[in-house]
């Protein structure tokens, strides 16, 4: 994982730019008046670019067995057991392989990748608007990323379900969705 973020970097130096909010960016850091950006909580991680999983790590990760049970390997100095992604990282390289997708990988304001968590994209009915220009809502668990980007996010989630089905599936709404959204692109 560590090694794709070290390469998108390389990727993204001729375009970049953050998937929801089009913000520029150098290296790690976000141009937060390139986009009208305005923090809303958590400004040190507002000033972050962070690499999400657009198909979040927890809808694959929890059918890891690691993941959602541990494994003997995974123990802390104090002799404490831990599960999760960590444990499925260290244990599992189907998981590393996954988890480490270029395709799936965007570059995202720290704040954003923050509030986005691991909720389902949606359509939310308004437009209430958190982070000054940013087109990114967020209600009840679910999220509404910028027109401009959902068909882009579609075809993550189209390529991440067939190259690993056995880990992600999509629901009839999602499919729906993601299909209308692939279109209007």
């Amino acid at each position: 994982f560590s090694k794709s973020k070290k390469l998108l970097l390389k990727v993204y130096k001729d375009n970049p730019v953050t998937l929801y909010c089009g913000c520029s960016f150098k290296g790690k850091k976000p141009n937060l008046s390139s986009c009208g950006y305005i923090p809303k909580k958590d400004k040190k991680r507002a000033n972050r670019i962070e690499w999400e999983h657009v198909v979040p790590a927890s809808r694959f990760g929890k059918n890891f067995s690691t993941w959602k049970f541990g494994h003997q390997n995974c123990k802390k100095k104090n002799g404490k057991s831990f599960k999760g992604r960590k444990c499925a990282r260290k244990n599992n390289q189907k998981y590393r392989f996954i988890e480490s997708d270029l395709y799936n990988l965007q570059p995202v304001i720290g704040e954003i990748n923050q509030v986005r968590n691991n909720y389902q994209m949606s359509i939310i009915e308004g437009e209430k608007r958190l982070f000054g220009d940013c087109d990114f809502e967020v209600k009840k668990k679910f999220v509404e990323p910028t027109e401009s980007v959902r068909g882009n996010i579609a075809r993550i989630y189209f390529y991440m379900s067939k190259e690993y089905p056995k880990f992600i599936k999509l629901s009839l709404r999602e499919l729906i969705m993601f299909k209308n959204w692939d279109l209007n692109d």
